[in-house]
């Protein structure tokens, strides 16, 4: 994920505290493991705000030349669990495990790699990413059609939901509630899908075409037909094929 120019990690004191040698739960998943020096925990909370604000500046170089749209991130970190009794570490190296990923709810790996007693543990985070998005104004019912009135333009947190958010209007005005959706809710992918273009049982108009021919015939659709996707035709002969909807009354097949 790239960060932009607004990325505003935070690394909790507590964390700090409880690790002897913990710094950079967050930074240092980018940074690579940084090993503290013996006597050197008064000088941990600086030391972190500094190396972290040093990545922060050299990502914002790259991001503000490379990044189509930039999102304005905001990372919060947890707390280690209090029962956690952790032996001392000259080095702890933090990572991200198997199946997260630095986006919404997720948790980073903080391992022990230089002590007299390795431990493992987790340390819930969550990263926010505010970007341009669509809000509902009001109820729509599922399998209504959505209108340009039906939602209103404002930044949104694309990481709360796994769902891509939408962000052109062409998007989502003219499409169909997939569910019931209410007010104050982002436009997300999965929330819209194309209209049906007829039902099953409709006569359509079957287009085959091939490199350098098109020939027409009619069928019947055995199942909704949507605009953009796969449907099944019985043809005049009985046979069937499968054709990707074009319109209300045509399929066109590839032979």
């Amino acid at each position: 994920m790239n960060p932009s120019p607004a990325l505003s990690p935070r690394v909790t004191r507590s964390c700090l505290q409880r690790l002897a040698a913990c710094v950079l739960p967050l930074a240092g998943l980018l940074l690579g493991a940084w090993s503290a020096p013996a006597g050197a925990q008064a000088n941990l909370d600086s030391e972190a705000t500094r190396l972290t604000q040093q990545w922060i500046d050299q990502e914002l170089a790259r991001s503000q030349s490379t990044q189509a749209m930039p999102l304005r991130m905001e990372v919060v970190v947890g707390s280690l669990d209090e029962r956690l009794r952790l032996a001392p570490c000259a080095k702890v190296e933090p990572y991200l495990p198997a199946g997260q990923r630095l986006w919404g709810r997720t948790r980073l790996g903080l391992r022990c790699t230089d002590g007299a007693v390795r431990w493992n543990v987790f340390l819930p985070v969550q990263v926010k990413a505010y970007g341009p998005g669509w809000v509902l104004k009001g109820n729509v019912a599922s399998g209504a059609v959505l209108n340009p009135g039906d939602a209103m333009e404002a930044e949104v947190d694309w990481a709360a939901e796994n769902a891509a958010i939408v962000s052109d209007p062409a998007q989502w005005v003219g499409q169909v509630a997939a569910r019931m959706l209410l007010p104050g809710q982002a436009l997300r992918q999965s929330m819209v899908k194309p209209p049906q273009a007829f039902a099953a049982g409709t006569q359509v108009r079957v287009v085959a075409q091939g490199p350098g021919f098109q020939v027409t015939a009619d069928g019947q659709a055995l199942g909704a037909g949507v605009v953009g996707q796969l449907v099944r035709v019985r043809m005049e002969n009985g046979r069937i094929m499968n054709g990707t909807v074009l319109d209300r009354n045509t399929v066109q097949v590839e032979i």
